[in-house]
């Protein structure tokens, strides 16, 4: 009966399995919005070189801040991050608050904290408007040290956004913060924060529709930075594993093991849709066969 069914629905099922394998990849790209005072640009044509699995389109938000809608209709997902801190910070963080409201996630990098209304006095932090009441972490009083952090892969949890990550360290420009109560904090630095607590290098956090992800080291370490001597590891990896759990909308990140031989699986919910289709079209198939058999 099953190999009847298969048999029959050969051609129709093939073409639905390409078209639905289509659909499954353009879910997972997604368009990202670099949001930052200075760097965005550099920053989005480095990822746009290093992690060609999403768009990266830079957008400076130094004296402008963009609507609701731009962002809305041009982004799935949103970076932000700052290199100095800026008058405009406030405004920036009320739109990003509601572009994450709407349901769509957001992604944050240093030098995030220095803005934030709990920073060290000497940023003269304007702080982040709404944006402040869903992001993961709170600064640990000092903000982004000028001092090593190392990735402590021993106690990393197993998830997408620490797939295939063995490796992660900032000479300068990483760390400086606390978890607030809700955040998930898959990775912290091995070196404490300001405070003698743990600083939380990846952590994530859902408040209602909101999905705003912590990766504590600056985004624009390329720019300012070289690589193999200010910054070494997975650097790309981490900020490649960001974006594919903000395309995936923050949903079914769990996974098993963490290596490269865990990436590229779609979700669940993908591959359950695929299924239903396939079994659609073989019934399909197999009833327009008994109809034709019938006359």
């Amino acid at each position: 009966m099953i190999a009847s069914i298969f048999r029959a629905c050969a051609a129709r099922c093939f073409v639905v399995f390409v078209a639905m394998f289509a659909i499954v990849t353009q879910a997972d790209a997604a368009r990202v919005g670099v949001l930052s005072n200075r760097y965005s640009f550099e920053t989005a044509a480095d990822f746009t070189s290093r992690i060609p699995a999403h768009s990266f389109t830079a957008v400076d938000v130094s004296n402008a801040t963009p609507s609701l809608k731009s962002l809305t209709d041009r982004f799935d997902v949103v970076l932000l991050f700052e290199d100095q801190t800026f008058a405009n910070a406030p405004s920036i963080g009320n739109i990003v608050a509601a572009f994450a409201n709407n349901g769509h996630p957001v992604v944050i990098g240093a030098f995030y904290d220095q803005d934030r209304s709990d920073a060290a006095a000497l940023n003269s932090p304007h702080g982040w408007g709404a944006l402040e009441s869903i992001d993961p972490n709170t600064t640990d009083g000092t903000g982004t040290p000028n001092a090593v952090r190392t990735l402590n892969v021993a106690t990393m949890q197993a998830h997408q956004l620490t797939r295939g990550l063995s490796s992660l360290v900032s000479t300068r420009f990483a760390g400086g913060n606390q978890a607030k109560i809700g955040t998930t904090v898959l990775a912290n630095w091995t070196q404490p924060n300001a405070r003698g607590q743990s600083d939380p290098a990846i952590a994530y956090r859902m408040t209602g529709p909101a999905c705003v992800i912590h990766l504590a080291i600056a985004p624009n370490y390329p720019s300012i930075g070289t690589s193999g001597t200010d910054f070494t590891g997975d650097f790309h990896r981490a900020w490649k594993n960001a974006f594919d759990f903000a395309s995936g909308g923050c949903i079914g990140a769990s996974i098993d093991a963490v290596g490269p031989e865990a990436a590229a699986i779609p979700t669940l919910s993908s591959w359950g849709l695929l299924l239903t289709i396939l079994l659609v079209g073989a019934l399909s198939a197999l009833t327009s066969r008994r109809r034709i058999r019938q006359r």
